[in-house]
């Protein structure tokens, strides 16, 4: 088969032979042509899908951007810093709690127990860290918000425990468990009957007595507020606090007296210093324990010996 056309009246004749071979050429390009073009328009499609459209990408081929994904790690990174950051606290607050609960055992074991213990201070066992555990039909993201959570809560039962021990230390903190005296004394009369060093006869002796030298500190047994600072022809210079759970203490012979009346001491502040007023033979601390008027064997409230 062929084709002619002649461009004018005088013009030039040209043909075109249409054969097989031609055919299939001319469909081959159109072919190749309109594949080429797809593929474009496929690329080109997906690309502004991907930018502008990613839930629309994900369902055509399941592809997320580079911000997406960039996106999703930090999410993990920034869940997996939290719950490091929550373990570290979390450790921090327990081994408070064991300073709290140690200093606790201190002051409230006397030493008559602590030396019934056996072992002393003994402490073992094999070391197991926590596991954190995630379920495979259970997203990733949906765990580590489920473990961060338990860390949450597991944080705030510290807290909680830490705060109860801060309490029950500040209430003991409160009673008279304390030595009156610091650094070098010894105990040169006990509580109850004894020979008046005056008199010479039975007496009553509603305390002890700390032999020190003269100027030695005499310390708070626990804190409160002073309800009396001043001299008493009996006990010389003395001080009386009022502690908690209606305990009260005398100091009593001090040569000095650093407090005054209404003021709030601590466990442990220098309330005096040791010294020979009143009804005395020699430089002393007299100290004394009440509670609702009754007088209490210092030495019961002692978690270690006074000498």
């Amino acid at each position: 088969m062929q084709l002619m056309w002649v461009s004018g009246p005088t013009g030039r004749v040209r043909k075109i032979s249409i054969t097989l071979r031609t055919v299939s050429i001319a469909v081959g390009i159109l072919a190749a042509l309109l594949v080429a073009a797809g593929g474009i328009l496929h690329f080109v499609g997906l690309r502004i899908a991907i930018e502008a459209r990613p839930d629309l990408a994900r369902a055509m081929g399941g592809v997320l951007t580079q911000a997406e994904q960039d996106q999703i790690e930090q999410a993990y990174k920034e869940r997996l810093q939290a719950i490091q950051e929550k373990l570290q606290t979390t450790s921090d607050e327990i081994i408070q709690i064991q300073k709290l609960k140690d200093k606790f055992m201190d002051m409230a074991t006397p030493s008559a127990v602590k030396s019934q213990i056996p072992g002393g201070n003994g402490k073992g066992g094999p070391h197991k860290l926590p596991e954190m555990k995630v379920k495979k039909d259970v997203r990733l993201i949906d765990a580590l918000d489920s473990s961060l959570q338990d860390m949450t809560e597991f944080k705030k039962s510290v807290s909680e425990i830490n705060a109860l021990w801060e309490k029950q230390l500040t209430w003991l903190n409160g009673l008279p468990t304390g030595i009156p005296v610091k650094d070098n004394y010894s105990l040169s009369s006990g509580f109850g009957l004894r020979l008046d060093p005056f008199l010479h006869t039975m007496a009553k002796h509603e305390g002890l007595d700390f032999s020190a030298p003269v100027g030695t500190p005499i310390l708070a047994s626990a804190g409160g507020v002073v309800s009396r600072s001043g001299w008493d022809s009996q006990y010389g210079n003395v001080v009386e606090i009022n502690h908690a759970e209606g305990f009260k203490t005398r100091y009593a012979h001090a040569s000095q007296l650093l407090v005054r009346v209404g003021q709030t001491v601590k466990r442990g502040d220098m309330i005096a210093k040791v010294g020979n007023t009143g009804r005395s033979t020699g430089p002393h601390l007299h100290y004394e324990v009440m509670r609702a008027g009754n007088h209490i064997n210092p030495a019961n409230m002692f978690p270690k010996r006074a000498n």
